[in-house]
């Protein structure tokens, strides 16, 4: 089995959706700058029995919130993937995993 970390069009799909219901969630209760806001995806593609195979997902969010949103911040994702149609379709065959990098 050979692994290796790579920005396919697939995995560049499910951060977009991602992306955008963390987005969406936000919006509800914070203002975000979207020029302090990025979205980074990185799959985990294995190599099994000679088929490359999406194992893991990773999608990290580098944002700037003001201190006193940051707890909000926090909250809002700590849920959102629950809310996302990609996460939760493929949730038991790919693991999602989401990282917050407050700036």
């Amino acid at each position: 089995m050979v692994r290796r970390p790579v920005q396919a069009a697939h995995v560049v799909a499910h951060e977009s959706r991602l992306a955008g219901t963390f987005a969406g969630a936000l919006a509800r209760h914070i203002e975000v700058d979207p020029q302090r806001y990025e979205v980074e995806a990185i799959g985990d593609i294995v190599l099994d029995d000679k088929v490359l195979v999406i194992r893991r997902i990773t999608v990290r969010y580098r944002i700037a919130v003001p201190e006193s949103r940051r707890e909000e911040l926090e909250r809002v994702h700590g849920f959102h993937a629950r809310f996302c149609p990609v996460a939760r379709s493929v949730e038991g065959a790919i693991e999602v995993r989401t990282a917050l990098e407050l700036l």
